[in-house]
């Protein structure tokens, strides 16, 4: 009897015990699944409201002013003297080919001028005697002093000389004009930066052999940019010439440049069916010729779903934002974005209207959190 008495008792110990874990162990699953509280972060609601409709145009970033330098002759590249990244100044010396076949054409040519400006000499001292000589006879022939036939001879003699004094004049303008072209072959050796600016390819290296229309460099001149940007057939009568539009370069960080349109080639591409729009670029430090832009031009008002900047979260390559369901709990939704709008952004896919979302979470993490 006694012996059931404390096995009763050792039971019922052992139940109490048991309902008393039970019971922490539950009081610690309830305050687990409490989801944290975050306090003072603005709320907005999802609507339909009016944006901007613009037409999106894609393109490069390139200056306002390029040259291609090229070999205007055959001939040995012996010096390269910059590198891409270079700046360079106008007039500078940037290659250099071979010259020996060139600057022996031009010592030939001084030494042809040099021999025709010996025979001007001796044409022109010719030319003095049989003018003083027909101005002697011309007088004797006027007192008949001289026979005709006497005076006819001195007279042919004059023409002669005259003749020559013309025949050397003329071939003193040929050797100078040779004398320029062998000239400006041996500058052709030269090859000289047309404007200030960076070199932004280099084609050759010394000991290249150039051929004429061979490029050497390319130099970009320094300061102006423009986007030069495609645009659709459909899409151009909402683009005119001295138009402001926004422009957007990736590689800017996503800030929006106000561009000016300076020029529309009128010709189309007969494959994509699109015009070239140049847009002038304010300067900025971080801005290079190559880069990738857009641009946007208004072309009226529609009704869609927009969300500002502040609210979006970039995850990699994709964009969301925090939605609250009922609960007011936070959940991290990706969504698909459209063109911006100043300070919105439209919302293709992924969000409905009515629905609430943290409208500046910044850097906080709030997935599965509790906004009040």
């Amino acid at each position: 009897m006694k012996r059931a008495i404390e096995f009763a008792i050792t039971a019922a110990a052992a139940i109490a015990m048991s309902a008393a874990l039970a019971g922490c162990t539950s009081g610690k699953q309830e305050s687990a699944s409490a989801p944290e509280v975050v306090h003072s972060l603005a709320v907005l609601e999802v609507s339909r409201a009016p944006v901007t409709d613009v037409v999106e145009a894609v393109g490069t970033v390139r200056a306002a002013e390029s040259a291609q330098l090229a070999a205007q002759m055959m001939g040995n590249v012996t010096s390269i003297t910059v590198r891409e990244g270079d700046s360079v100044r106008r007039g500078q010396v940037l290659a250099v080919l071979d010259d020996a076949q060139p600057r022996a054409g031009v010592e030939r040519a001084q030494a042809a001028l040099s021999a025709a400006e010996h025979q001007i000499a001796a044409a022109e001292s010719e030319y003095a005697l049989a003018a003083a000589m027909l101005q002697r006879y011309q007088e004797l022939f006027d007192k008949k002093s001289v026979s005709p036939q006497e005076f006819d001879e001195v007279k042919a003699r004059f023409q002669g000389a005259e003749a020559r004094r013309e025949l050397a004049h003329s071939g003193q303008l040929q050797a100078k004009a040779a004398l320029a072209q062998a000239q400006a072959m041996l500058d052709y050796t030269r090859i000289q930066a047309p404007f200030d600016g960076v070199v932004t390819s280099r084609y050759v290296d010394p000991g290249a052999m150039a051929t004429p229309g061979m490029p050497l460099l390319t130099v970009e001149k320094s300061g102006r940019l423009r986007l030069e940007a495609s645009v659709n057939e459909n899409d151009l009568r909402f683009v005119r010439e001295g138009q402001t539009a926004a422009v957007q370069v990736d590689a800017l960080e996503g800030n929006s440049l106000p561009g000016k349109v300076v020029e529309i080639v009128p010709a189309a591409d007969a494959a994509s069916r699109s015009f070239l729009v140049k847009i002038e670029l304010p300067a900025q430090a971080h801005l290079r010729s190559g880069l990738f832009g857009r641009a946007y031009f208004p072309r009226g008002e529609r009704e869609a779903l927009a969300v500002p900047r502040s609210a979006l979260v970039s995850r990699g390559q994709l964009q969301g934002v925090y939605v609250l369901d009922n609960a007011r709990i936070a959940t991290l939704r990706y969504i698909t974005l459209g063109k911006p709008n100043g300070e919105q952004i439209e919302v293709l896919s992924g969000l409905q209207p009515g629905e609430r979302l943290v409208a500046s979470p910044g850097a906080l993490e709030l997935d599965g959190k509790k906004v009040e």
